[in-house]
């Protein structure tokens, strides 16, 4: 391997280069410019209207953000909720939110193109058979990241991987050549900070100390921290049902909970997935206030093979929002000892 103009050599390698925003192909955007979720903490003056293209989380965060700064912000979407990968009733809770903050949600549309005129960004959008054109002051381009493998050399390294999609690695973290690891967004299909982090430390074991931990092994939480925070971990319903799996879902609405009442933050719930006829947890998806926290007990009981019978007797303090995982638990224990009769 060769790094300015040296030669340097070694027994084993982890590929962590990471991803970057991948530029959307929309005529005029790149002329008019805008930001990335990168470019966009280095703005030092409140645009006074922020178009956001794309309503997964990075879009959906940074919207409601800007918005509650006070940009008059409009996020535009081009399927007809956000977040296509959770839930739709809890897309569907954040998109009200995103509305009732005052986000002019633009839903079913595209960005057709962006022209520059007198200094303003004017949006060409089209919805169905509807064309529209709004004036924004600054773009923030949410729809994507690109792994960095370009320029790395990797045919010559025996490394296999796809432009868009990344190093292809096996279960190990293991590239095709068998002294090359990698780790990060460069490689997984979740880009998330914790995931990076986990997998940089997994693959230098396996590299380094031939480890022999497997990635498929691990339970991984993720969060949108939009408010309410939307949380998931394990799999979805029609994941499971694609599967073949049977499903029982305990649900739990945030406005049964008193910690939530008291707080005026009623708005979402938690649901845990188990296997029908047992407590074995499958997944779970919490749309909360404090969802990122508490998706956390629902990770460790699926790490450590803990039923969600078990969860009801777990004593939670009272008065707190994860009162809502044990009043969920205890809806599983007793569906549990019905069946036991």
């Amino acid at each position: 391997m060769t790094v300015d103009g040296a030669t340097l050599h070694f027994d084993k390698a982890v590929i962590a280069t990471g991803a970057r925003p991948n530029p959307p192909s929309i005529p005029g955007i790149a002329e008019a410019g805008y930001f990335t979720n990168e470019s966009i903490f280095e703005i030092t003056k409140l645009p006074r209207r922020l178009l956001v293209i794309g309503g997964g989380p990075i879009g959906c965060e940074q919207a409601q953000a800007f918005c509650r700064l006070g940009a008059r912000t409009t996020i535009v979407q081009i399927r007809p909720l956000f977040l296509e990968r959770e839930e739709r009733d809890a897309a569907q809770i954040l998109s009200t939110a995103l509305a009732r903050d005052g986000v002019e949600v633009r839903l079913n549309t595209r960005v057709r193109g962006v022209r520059v005129v007198h200094g303003g960004k004017l949006v060409d959008l089209v919805s169905d058979d509807y064309e529209n054109t709004i004036e924004v002051d600054a773009i923030l381009a949410g729809v994507g990241r690109a792994p960095n493998v370009e320029g790395l050399g990797l045919e010559a390294a025996g490394v296999e991987y796809e432009i868009g999609k990344g190093v292809h690695v096996d279960d190990f973290l293991r590239t095709s050549n068998r002294h090359i690891h990698a780790a990060g967004d460069v490689c997984l299909q979740h880009e998330y900070g914790h995931t990076a982090w986990i997998s940089g430390g997994m693959a230098v074991r396996n590299a380094v100390f031939r480890g022999r931990e497997r990635w498929s092994k691990l339970i991984i939480p993720w969060v949108t921290f939009t408010d309410p925070e939307v949380a998931h971990v394990g799999i979805y319903v029609r994941e499971a049902n694609r599967r073949g799996i049977p499903v029982k879902t305990f649900t739990v609405l945030m406005h049964e909970v008193d910690r939530a009442v008291t707080d005026s933050e009623e708005t979402g719930f938690v649901k845990i997935y188990v296997r029908e006829g047992t407590d074995r947890i499958l997944g779970a998806t919490i749309v909360a206030r404090h969802a990122g926290d508490m998706i956390n007990e629902i990770t460790l009981a699926m790490m450590a093979n803990i039923g969600l019978g078990t969860l009801a007797k777990v004593i939670h303090t009272y008065d707190t929002q994860a009162e809502a995982i044990q009043k969920a638990a205890q809806g599983c224990a007793r569906a549990m000892a019905s069946m036991a009769r």
